[in-house]
């Protein structure tokens, strides 16, 4: 490190912490940031090929930290999985892509907890302004901004059957999940520019700034306090100073996990790791919120599915001409190309459940491997009961923290599933998908309830979307208060998805962007201190 100190330090590279470091390195003063990530500099050449997602979310390594839950009583002792990203880009190198925002009651529900400019009128413009869209401008969307949405190049024609099927059983089609009205059932539009990833890095750290520094490739240790003022953070065994601020952005397992290693966490057990209580703050770490996901593999042979075999490869080595010359073909494929927002009941106000069809079998994330060509309906809680919480596995931030989502832990979680796992059912059962055949993985397809409820113990996960464990809030007992700032400690803030007081009901990538956005505003619109 050439100097060692900036007036802002930013940790943690993924969407959110993207957006904070370029748009402060952007304010009119010019200060100098600098961000700091775990990961390697450059991704990896999968990430660049959407279909690369295959690979990228069951692997362990540079660019996954693949962490495992702790056993989940639910699920009869069987351990979850959680894949995270590492490198300049975070988790939206290895994610599926999807763009969605949640609905406007989600963030209505965070102001009316006293979450002050959180209300679906603050964030919009916001969503708005990060958008490059490639349908153009309106009262919904935005044009100019760094991450381009794109309607998807080359959709299967699989996909394409489901979104027929779910209008069988009559579910609404969608053009826009992002626009008047979240339900129904359609293509996803994703983070993609010419038919490839734009991972958050390559979108907001295109261009060179002369104020910005990106240190990779080495852990933040911890954060270093002048009495209850953060002055800086520990890189390797250097000190880089903050003269302004340190904002953390290592997301919902990593930020409560730095935060803790820093003396701000419950104090029981910081002091059981032989850490040095700062600020007893009890919430740090919980509240974790994730969404649960069934998923139905179905085994078919059809033109426009993927499997792990000898076709399928010869199909892609055959695609690669047309995905390098023109961005087409099936390499574009996010794998999870459609889905929708639905009602579980007439009698719901507004979708509970989340479905994401993917194009071929997505068995324990991919880690079980099939040789077969398939396909894959998943459905999810959009807004779980269940908390849960991340706590500390060793008193180094190399140690794995301890991940526990309490998946199903409130009957509410399970009932709610089970009621998605039949409406799964009956979709693959209508005729526009029936007509190309094909037999359940696991079960027979025809389960009752109780049948179902069974799948889900054995099989259920996440769908990747934990928030909450620095929870914000209007009362003392939040993690930070509505302008991010971390209680009881000063020049210190979080801002990524683990602020969220409650999950938003959808992917997690734009909402990241839009903490990052929001947070970067809040510091600029404040004084700088001398």
């Amino acid at each position: 490190m050439h100097h060692d100190a900036a007036d802002f330090v930013v940790i943690g590279a993924g969407p959110a912490g993207c957006a904070v470091a370029a748009r402060l390195a952007d304010a009119p003063d010019r200060p100098s940031v600098c961000l700091v990530e775990t990961g390697p500099a450059t991704p990896s050449w999968l990430s660049r090929v959407p279909l690369g997602i295959a690979l990228l979310v069951p692997l362990h390594g540079r660019h996954n930290y693949a962490y495992r839950t702790v056993p989940q009583a639910q699920f009869d002792g069987r351990r979850g999985y959680v894949p995270r990203g590492r490198g300049v880009g975070g988790s939206s190198l290895i994610n599926a892509m999807i763009c969605t925002r949640g609905q406007p009651q989600d963030y209505d529900g965070w102001a009316a907890l006293g979450c002050e400019g959180w209300a679906w009128r603050d964030v919009l413009p916001v969503f708005r302004r990060i958008e490059d869209h490639q349908r153009g401008e309106d009262a919904w969307h935005g044009v100019g901004g760094p991450l381009t949405v794109s309607d998807q190049r080359s959709p299967s024609p699989l996909s394409l059957a489901f979104v027929e099927a779910a209008v069988q059983c009559g579910y609404p089609r969608n053009e826009d999940f992002n626009g008047p009205r979240q339900e129904g059932v359609g293509l996803y539009q994703v983070f993609q520019r010419d038919g490839r990833r734009l991972d958050a890095g390559r979108a907001y750290l295109d261009r060179p700034r002369p104020n910005l520094r990106v240190l990779c490739g080495r852990p933040a240790r911890r954060i270093v306090f002048d009495g209850r003022r953060a002055v800086g953070v520990q890189v390797g065994r250097r000190v880089l100073g903050a003269r302004r601020e340190v904002i953390v952005c290592a997301g919902t397992i990593g930020s409560p996990q730095l935060l803790m290693l820093s003396g701000i966490g419950p104090a029981a057990h910081l002091r059981e790791h032989g850490i040095a209580v700062l600020h007893d703050a009890p919430e740090v770490g919980a509240n974790l919120q994730d969404h649960i996901d069934y998923t139905a593999n179905v085994r078919v042979r059809a033109e426009g599915l993927f499997g792990m075999n000898p076709a399928t490869l010869a199909r892609i080595v055959a695609g690669a001409r047309a995905f390098r010359r023109r961005g087409e073909g099936m390499l574009t494929s996010n794998a999870a190309e459609a889905g929708g927002f639905i009602r579980s009941d007439a009698a719901v106000e507004r979708p509970d459940l989340q479905l994401h069809f993917c194009i071929g079998l997505v068995d324990d994330h991919n880690r079980r491997m099939h040789l077969a060509t398939g396909m894959a309906l998943h459905v999810c809680v959009l807004r779980p009961a269940s908390r849960g919480r991340v706590r500390l596995g060793g008193a180094d931030i190399a140690d794995a923290p301890l991940v526990d989502p309490n998946f199903l832990g409130e009957v509410q979680d399970l009932d709610l599933l089970a009621k998605g796992a039949l409406i799964v059912q009956r979709i693959l059962a209508a005729p526009a998908l029936a007509a190309y055949g094909g037999r359940p993985l696991y079960g027979t397809g025809q389960e009752d309830e109780v049948g179902l409820r069974a799948l889900i113990r054995r099989h259920a996960d996440t769908i990747y979307h934990p928030v909450g464990t620095c929870r914000m809030g209007a009362d003392a007992r939040a993690v930070v208060d509505p302008r991010l700032r971390v209680r009881g400690v000063e020049g210190l803030r979080v801002a990524d998805a683990s602020i969220m007081p409650t999950l938003v009901s959808g992917n997690t990538e734009a909402p990241a962007a839009m903490i990052g956005e929001q947070a970067a505003a809040f510091i600029r619109a404040e004084r700088p201190t001398p």
